[in-house]
């Protein structure tokens, strides 16, 4: 997959010793392994602008937050908490990894994706390369649409240097008064609320909105003249520091947050290649910030941007549409009809996204429990939704109907704290029972429960998945769930939110394994349950993230004990494998594609004899330890066999994946992708 066929160089200095990675510059390595697809010439051009686009945005997060907590430590004083290097040596190496990060970037959009783009007939030029009629063109739209909503501001004793708000695209402007020769400096924020690429009449040829607006600052700045400009980006501390504990009002508590947030200290500083020293002295002043924290990007600032070339209509530069599929026990019947409730009556129901429709399998079920006047009850946890959610839409008509309706929205996802307190809301004023989740604790769980009136008396229904209930993202992320009406389970449900919506104590779960209750534990006795079988054991993990340093140390002793462990993890991974002595019988593989893979799926044992757990949890320690995490042992003796055959199509060798080495690079090795396995067999399957 091109030459980035090693990611994660900086780790490949880790000692003998040394037995856990940095998480931080594993994240730093995994973000590479994404960036790899902007490269790779085998994907569709655009969509390799999007992998451009997700390892920025990314990146932003990084700074964001991981970066944030490491200046915090440093500036307090605080130890390491996890790996080798103290936070002053962590922030300096994933500096330097963030910077080699940005060269590929930078170099990959220059000599390749622009180019490619431009001989597919999709030009993105600064305005030096237009002719006459184009320029005029850009002059009226500057005009008419840019330049009344611009607002300029001076930097002088009389007006101090103005606040920049958090990843916002500016421009430094340097002027001079012509009469009395005075230095003059301003600046001018880009419009958010514009595009961020102004496309021209012939629908092809695209200019940077800040490369418009500085070829004009003279008609922005008249009397003064324009001596140049630069363009800049501040990154802020983006972690809130909210402490439920002391909150008399949680609600009130997150919005004064969110709008603290937007006053964080400055974490890092972006700048054009050929920014010159005393402006980037100036801005540090000003932003308080040392010059290591200053990143020169030689390509456009902020590449989140080509997000919005997907919106071109050039469906030769994309994937196929794939269109998801109906489960079966959910496809309509001859006459159009779906039960929802009759085939989970009869066994749990497994679904598989996006290859099995989100919209007519969770969606349905929660809207057809809405509209069904035997159900009493609908409760459900809400972490992540989408904009016009058809689930919120029906959990309101539910309440106006008068059953019975419960919502958990947790109002400290990380970055969708604004939605949820919108949705929130919207649900109380429609008489829906809103919580806001347990003190000290996010609740993180996939779950919802219905209760029915049926002919032989109340039953209960549940749905627990890997996937946040949001439409958007269940068509571009992979995530597995289980409908059941198996009666211990729904029970355990039923116990679960009677403890996160009123006072009830933490019961003793019948099949659930919920954190923080029990759901490392239960992991732990799994793993040492076949860490005492020795070499007839077998682990095998799918999660996004493996951290959790008890979980690592109880898999090096299953290691060590002859257990065979296969571990795909998608993000973040600091067990360390291949080790002698301490995980030579441990392999890591990543797998990535044009889906997010996102589910959790852990097997202990092999084949039919073994544990399977589906679950929201990835094995580190703020899911285990702080979050409400839910995940349900899978019996069904038919999903099992579908579960195997999902792990075994991820541990095929021919499949396009990453292995991590003992010195902590990744090595690509190619094949075909994964995921157009499971697309012809979810077809396959249909048939």
């Amino acid at each position: 997959m091109t030459d980035l066929a090693h990611a994660g160089g900086p780790q490949a200095l880790a000692g003998p010793a040394v037995k856990h990675f940095e998480r931080d510059l594993s994240w730093l390595a995994f973000n590479e392994r994404v960036l790899s697809f902007a490269a790779d010439e085998s994907l569709p051009l655009l969509e390799r602008c999007k992998f451009c686009a997700i390892a920025s945005t990314n990146l932003d997060e990084f700074f964001q937050i991981r970066v944030a907590g490491r200046l915090d430590a440093v500036a307090e004083g605080r130890p390491s908490t996890y790996g080798a290097l103290n936070p002053r040596e962590l922030l300096r190496r994933t500096g330097q990894e963030a910077r080699r990060l940005i060269d590929i970037q930078s170099h990959i959009v220059e000599d390749q994706l622009l180019p490619q783009l431009a001989c597919a007939g999709i030009s993105i030029v600064s305005g030096d390369e237009l002719n006459r009629e184009q320029v005029a063109q850009l002059d009226a739209i500057f005009e008419d649409r840019i330049l009344p909503v611009l607002t300029p501001l001076a930097v002088d004793p009389g007006h101090p240097f103005p606040y920049i708000s958090t990843l916002s695209l500016n421009l430094a402007v340097v002027l001079r008064d012509p009469s009395s020769g005075a230095p003059l400096f301003a600046r001018v924020k880009v419009p958010p609320l514009f595009p961020r690429f102004v496309i021209l009449e012939d629908g092809t040829t695209m200019v940077p909105l800040e490369s418009v607006i500085t070829a004009r600052l003279d008609r922005l700045f008249t009397g003064v003249e324009v001596e140049g400009s630069v363009v800049f980006r501040v990154t802020r501390d983006a972690d809130l520091e909210v402490d439920d504990e002391e909150a008399d009002d949680l609600l009130r508590a997150i919005e004064s947050e969110l709008r603290r947030r937007r006053f964080g200290r400055a974490v890092r500083l972006e700048v054009s290649a050929t920014t010159d020293t005393s402006m980037v002295e100036l801005l540090c002043r000003e932003l308080e910030l040392d010059v290591e924290h200053v990143f020169y990007v030689s390509t456009l600032l902020d590449l989140g941007c080509l997000h919005e070339l997907k919106a071109l209509d050039r469906p030769d530069l994309k994937d196929p549409v794939w269109t998801s599929l109906d489960a079966p026990e959910f496809a309509p019947n001859e006459v159009g009809h779906v039960d929802v409730f009759e085939p989970i009556r009869r066994h749990d129901v497994f679904v598989h996204h996006p290859y099995q429709s989100f919209a007519t399998s969770v969606e349905r079920f929660i809207v057809a429990a809405a509209a069904d006047p035997n159900v009493l009850a609908i409760k459900q946890t809400l972490y992540r939704t989408s904009g016009n959610s058809p689930i919120v839409g029906a959990l309101i008509r539910a309440a106006e109907s008068g059953k019975q309706v419960a919502a958990l929205i947790e109002l400290k996802a990380r970055f969708d704290e604004q939605a949820n307190i919108e949705w929130a809301r919207a649900l109380e004023r429609a008489g829906v029972h809103v919580v806001y989740g347990l003190v000290g604790l996010k609740t993180h769980s996939k779950t919802a429960l219905v209760v029915r009136a049926e002919p032989d008396g109340l039953r209960r229904y549940v749905h627990v998945g890997t996937g946040n209930y949001h439409s958007t993202t269940a068509r571009l992320y992979e995530d597995v769930g289980i409908f059941s009406s198996n009666a211990e389970v729904c029970a355990d449900v039923a116990d679960l939110f009677n403890s996160l919506t009123g006072y009830a104590r933490s019961p003793q779960y019948r099949q659930l394994l919920v954190a923080p209750i029990n759901y490392r534990q239960r992991v732990l006795e799994l793993i040492c349950a076949q860490t005492e079988l020795g070499r007839d054991g077998y682990v095998w993990l799918k999660l996004n993230a493996l951290v959790d340093p008890e979980v690592i140390n109880a898999l090096y002793a299953a290691s060590e004990a002859g257990v065979e462990i296969d571990c795909v993890v998608r993000g973040i991974c600091c067990l360390r494998p291949g080790l002698d002595g301490v995980s030579a019988n441990i392999r890591v593989r990543s797998v990535l594609g044009r889906y997010l893979e996102h589910s959790r799926l852990f097997a202990f044992g092999r084949d039919d004899g073994a544990t399977w757990i589906l679950g929201s949890a990835d094995l580190m320690p703020r899911n285990l330890n702080r979050r409400v995490e839910v995940g349900i042992p899978v019996t069904s003796p038919e999903i099992r066999q579908r579960l195997q055959a999902m792990r075994d199509a991820y541990l095929a060798d021919d499949i396009d994946h990453w292995r991590l080495g003992v010195d902590g690079t990744w090595t690509h090795h190619g094949g075909e992708d994964v995921q157009h396995r499971f697309q012809f067999a979810h077809t396959d399957e249909s048939r």
